[in-house]
């Protein structure tokens, strides 16, 4: 993989993970995308904020829309941009210098390496060993998994609701005849 430096950097389909490196006394930012390493002189959390404005909402909307979908206050996963299925999740605090952020569309699986390791398999097969506990990890895997169906619900709610207004009630029709029970009630 080789390494990018840039300062604008903006979540997109193929982030995987958005991992703080120290270099002196500033936190960088180690974000792995499909093909590639990309380090940026900004910190993970700056990363994150931005990126969600630059998708048109705040970092606090998303974090509020959020905690009223799941009812979590703590650690609460991100969607960046629902329409290209790019949410995140943190393995600590947000504010905490040491949170990895992770892409969950690119999560193929994940298992224990020790009680404070956990290795993620990417969807490309690739793995790398992060330090993050796997109860935490596998939480904050189910916690955005959740996010995810709610929010789908939601759309999908709306779209039966626009199909009922535009076109009115579907007719059903039974999978038999109905001249079978009109026959048998004479």
């Amino acid at each position: 993989m080789s390494k990018e430096l840039t300062e604008e950097y903006i979540v997109n389909s193929c982030t995987r993970y958005i991992q703080p490196k120290e270099y002196g006394n500033k936190v960088f930012s180690l974000i792995g995308e499909v093909e590639e390493e990309v380090l940026s002189p900004v910190k993970p959390f700056n990363i994150i904020q931005k990126s969600c404005a630059f998708y048109g909402v705040d970092y606090e909307g998303r974090r509020k829309g959020t905690r009223l979908l799941i009812d979590y206050s703590r650690k609460l996963p991100i969607v960046i941009e629902p329409i290209n299925n790019i949410y995140t999740f943190c393995s600590a605090s947000p504010e905490n210098p040491k949170c990895i952020w992770f892409f969950a569309e690119h999560i193929k699986d994940y298992r224990r390496v020790s009680t404070r390791e956990t290795m993620v398999i990417f969807r490309n097969n690739q793995s790398q060993i992060f330090p993050v506990s796997y109860s935490t990890f596998n939480t904050q895997m189910l916690r955005t998994s959740y996010l995810q169906m709610k929010l789908m619900q939601r759309v999908e709610f709306n779209k039966e609701k626009l199909v009922f207004l535009l076109h009115g009630p579907r007719n059903l029709k039974a999978s038999e005849s109905s001249e079978l029970y009109l026959n048998k009630k004479n």
